[in-house]
């Protein structure tokens, strides 16, 4: 199921949607435009927003009138078996009332949410009602494998039939439903394939654990055979398990991918001792088949495995861009990223930019000057099966943190860390938002300078800004001055005045989606160091560069696309 969406129409519902959020740790928060603030995502259209949201089979959570919710989404309405969980919950929590999604836990999600505001749930489910348990949405670990013959056996049962239970249950065993030795209706729970029948629902407990070890791009067939010889059902394998050794091997990916479940890495190597550990105590071995390629093994574990338990998941490191400011610059690939994570590592101000925590989470912060230690104490965390994002401001890759992690990689070249999922996901870089800002300055040929030289000699930094400006190309400086970097910026106004015009247009673009932001045009002659700090990017046109005055004040800057 994807990750809930939680719509508010007003401020006064924010609180309460974050409240009802900690029992949904990985929900979006969508606010309404222009009444709402310290939202995941604004929107301005309802209607659109939600009926987008409701055929992308995102479960709904609205925090207003149940009408509302209904009547939007009412002409998507087809088919009950493809209806996302949509629930509405009353402004002030009072009253959480599940509308639709049956067979997706729509109900579950209700109790979840009404146990956080500490409500009854308005269901009305008939079945759940009277039987306690959902025979259409089983719980975690288990797996309904005919769902179409379920209509008419709940019809059955609610008509006053009985039924008995073959295999072991205790969601069913425990519930209140009309268990009979000689009952004319069956539910069978069993990790074979078994056969569903119009009487017969059955179901497949997640109790299969599947090792493999010694990997070869034939893995999934290998599988899927050997799940077919010994006739046992895809649905009810838990999970993939491996040695640590074989983290991030393309294979495991594929392989995860065909059975739809995860993988889990333990300090074993063969394969049939990986699974029988995942089976836990009273494992016992299924199937098991060695190869000169592969090595596979299968165990039965008594119970449904739960797989979050078993070793480590593959860790993950984002090294994430939030823009330069305010939360509308940053991406929906980031703000994704920073809510899934476990943890948060970054220079405290850039971590202050990403937004508050939700419960769970870590955060770590460090000093703005210690980025190959920040690299490498984030790809330790990672390493232990932590989910890690890094944070950086701007676009990572530019100036930041993407290429400190890089580089730290290839010099400590750790095993551990090669065999993590890295990834880069960008943001807007503090050149792109100035541009925006003051019009196109960056409409033609440009190139970005970082004028900082802490890691790299002057000289080279000189040698940079001449060939650029005898180029005739629009620069963007980055880190321009600091606390201990005074004189650099005035040498290479001195550069700049060698080779372009002093009429040369210069963008100050300071504190960019942020509190004091300001963004003010110059000439080159009339351009002070003083003017600048290191929250500034200066933005440095070339020799085609023009203003266009605008009608009460103030100028817009572009580059055209075209020399004449």
């Amino acid at each position: 199921m994807k990750n809930p969406a939680v719509i508010v129409l007003g401020q006064t519902s924010v609180a309460v949607a974050r409240r009802l959020m900690q029992a949904l740790p990985n929900a979006t928060l969508y606010g309404l435009a222009g009444r709402t603030i310290e939202v995941d995502v604004s929107f301005t259209d309802f209607g659109a927003t939600l009926r987008e949201l409701f055929a992308d089979g995102t479960p709904i959570i609205g925090l207003c009138a149940a009408g509302i919710l209904i009547r939007t989404i009412a002409p998507l309405l087809s088919d009950k078996r493809y209806e996302p969980p949509v629930l509405a919950v009353a402004e002030d929590g009072s009253a959480v009332v599940p509308l639709l999604g049956g067979l997706h836990g729509v109900n579950d999600l209700a109790r979840q949410i009404a146990a956080v505001l500490d409500v009854q749930p308005a269901i009305t489910t008939t079945g759940d009602i009277r039987f306690r348990t959902t025979l259409l949405n089983p719980p975690s670990g288990y797996q309904l494998a005919n769902p179409d013959d379920a209509k008419t056996f709940i019809s059955d049962l609610l008509a006053g039939s009985t039924v008995r239970l073959e295999g072991a249950a205790p969601w069913l065993s425990e519930s209140k439903l009309p268990i009979a030795h000689d009952a004319p209706l069956t539910l069978q729970i069993t990790e074979r394939n078994g056969c569903p029948a119009p009487d017969r629902l059955v179901y497949h407990p997640a109790t299969l654990a599947i090792a493999v070890s010694h990997l070869s791009e034939s893995v999934v067939e290998v599988v899927q055979k050997i799940l077919e010889e010994s006739d046992l059902a895809i649905a009810s394998v838990a999970g993939i398990f491996a040695s640590v050794n074989e983290m991030g091997h393309p294979a495991l990916s594929s392989l995860s991918q065909a059975l739809q479940v995860p993988i889990r890495f333990l300090d074993l190597f063969n394969a049939e001792d990986i699974a029988l550990a995942a089976a836990g105590e009273s494992g016992q071995l299924l199937a098991s088949q060695q190869t000169s390629e592969l090595s596979c093994a299968i165990a039965l574990s008594s119970q449904p495995i739960d797989v979050e338990t078993i070793g480590k998941p593959r860790g993950q490191l984002t090294i994430v861009g939030t823009g330069p400011g305010g939360e509308k610059w940053m991406s929906p690939e980031v703000k994704d990223v920073l809510r899934s994570a476990t943890d948060w590592v970054g220079y405290k101000f850039y971590l202050d930019l990403a937004g508050s925590l939700r419960e769970g989470q870590q955060r770590h912060d460090s000093d703005n000057r210690e980025e190959l230690d920040r690299a490498r104490f984030a790809l330790d965390l990672a390493a232990t099966g932590k989910s890690v994002a890094v944070v950086s401001s701007g676009d990572p890759g530019i100036f930041a943190m993407a290429a400190a992690v890089f580089e730290v990689l290839e010099h400590d070249a750790k095993p551990e860390w090669l065999r993590l999922d890295i990834q880069v996901a960008p943001g807007i870089s503090a050149m792109q938002a100035a541009a925006a800002q003051i019009g196109a300055p960056l409409g033609h040929d440009f190139c970005a300078l970082s004028l900082s030289d802490i890691l790299k000699p002057w000289s080279v930094i000189e040698q940079r800004i001449a060939a650029a400006a005898q180029a005739d190309l629009v620069m963007a400086f980055y880190n321009p001055i600091s606390k201990q970097r005074t004189w650099q910026l005035g040498k290479a106004r001195e550069i700049l005045l060698q080779w372009r015009s002093p009429n040369t247009p210069i963008v100050l673009a300071r504190n960019l989606g942020r509190p004091g932001q300001s963004v003010r045009v110059c000439t080159l002659e009339q351009f002070s160091p003083e003017d600048v700090d290191m929250r500034t990017v200066v933005l440095v046109g070339s020799s085609q560069t023009r203003l266009i005055s605008r009608p009460h004040g103030g100028v817009w800057v572009y580059t055209p696309r075209r020399y004449e």
